[in-house]
């Protein structure tokens, strides 16, 4: 059989109990199933938890505009909310791993073939990376505001300025901590895709 269809089922003419090659073939596809489901269910929910906070930071700093000092502040929340999107397509990709599993643990189903499962892995490794790096240039840039911010603070100003843009104010927090939680939910989908497909070329 091809490297092609290795975690591929045999053909149905084939007895699979009648050679040790076939038994170790069909032990290898509930391995892979194994894999999936239980990385793909940690990946997911862990993910999700990531998201949700997120969701909800970033829509605390959506609607803080007041608090808004220059298009730095602006630009971090755009690119917040783009690696979030991309967030929540590893999470619907961790999702599908499931469905993929089901596929190669139940009984006459015909899951898919291992240049697929690679392919979707992929994918969700490169969204996974995609996202990151566009939330940390965003968390990058939010840090540089609030370290500009920290370096000229002027304590006279405190009592007197009529806004505090110009101070290290809620809205820079909210982004901070959005970005680090869409990071780290990044950092969970690259590290189950990866086990996955070491599982998988194993």
């Amino acid at each position: 059989m091809s490297k092609e269809s290795d975690i591929t089922p045999y053909s149905e003419n084939i007895n699979s109990t009648s050679s040790p090659k076939a038994t170790s073939k069909s032990a290898r596809m509930r391995k892979v199933g194994n894999t999936l489901k239980w990385t793909g269910l940690a990946g997911f929910w862990v993910q999700i938890f990531l998201g949700v906070v997120s969701s909800v930071t970033l829509a605390l700093a959506i609607v803080n505009e007041n608090e808004r000092s220059n298009s730095g502040v602006g630009f971090s929340l755009f690119c917040a909310v783009c690696g979030l999107i991309c967030l929540v397509v590893g999470i619907c990709i961790s999702f599908r791993y499931g469905k993929m599993a089901i596929k190669f643990l139940t009984p006459n189903a015909v899951p898919p073939k291992k240049s697929t499962t690679i392919k979707i892995v992929q994918i969700s490794i490169v969204t996974s990376l995609v996202g990151a790096a566009i939330t940390i240039l965003g968390a990058e840039t939010i840090a540089g505001i609030v370290l500009s911010k920290t370096l000229s603070l002027d304590p006279g100003k405190i009592f007197n300025s009529q806004t505090n843009t110009e101070f290290v104010n809620s809205l820079d927090v909210f982004i901070i901590q959005a970005c680090i939680n869409i990071i780290a939910g990044h950092l969970v989908g690259i590290v189950s895709s990866l086990w996955i497909l070491n599982q998988i070329d194993k």
